[in-house]
């Protein structure tokens, strides 16, 4: 009697188990199919012109005795972000001057020394905003000597 009713213990609490991990999986993929997946905005030329601020030419010291000279556009992913961005130009360029300064002439050299350059430019002028996001930083001109 007692091996009878643990055995049907077990299979109930198996078959609850079992329940659980069935509703968990069908739950996920429900979910998961529900999701939107994120589609990359298309921007015409209009728009991105409209949403990206350039930034004049910043000259200064790096590593030692070589200086760089560079000129930036940042594109935001919106035109009232631009605008913050505009107002805010003067602390764009104590960001890059910050961060040349900390650099060398090798720190720079490169293509995947330009593109290292722009994402941390990136990240500290998208703290600075905040009616939007910086979508991409370009590098129109630079001059290491």
């Amino acid at each position: 009697m007692k091996n009878k009713l643990l055995l049907t213990m077990l299979i109930i609490l198996v078959s609850i188990t079992l329940l659980g991990i069935i509703f968990l999986v069908v739950t996920n993929q429900l979910a998961g199919d529900g999701e939107e997946e994120e589609e990359e905005v298309k921007l015409s030329a209009d728009e991105i012109v409209e949403a990206t601020v350039e930034i004049p030419e910043v000259t200064t010291n790096i590593g030692g005795s070589s200086f760089a000279r560079v000129s930036m556009s940042i594109q935001t992913d919106s035109k009232d972000a631009a605008e913050e961005l505009k107002k805010l130009e003067f602390q764009v360029k104590d960001i890059l001057i910050d961060e040349l300064l900390e650099m060398n002439k090798a720190d720079l050299e490169g293509s995947a020394g330009k593109n290292a350059f722009e994402d941390v430019v990136k990240n500290r002028v998208d703290e600075l905003i905040q009616k939007g996001e910086v979508i991409q930083v370009y590098t129109t001109s630079i001059v290491v000597q």
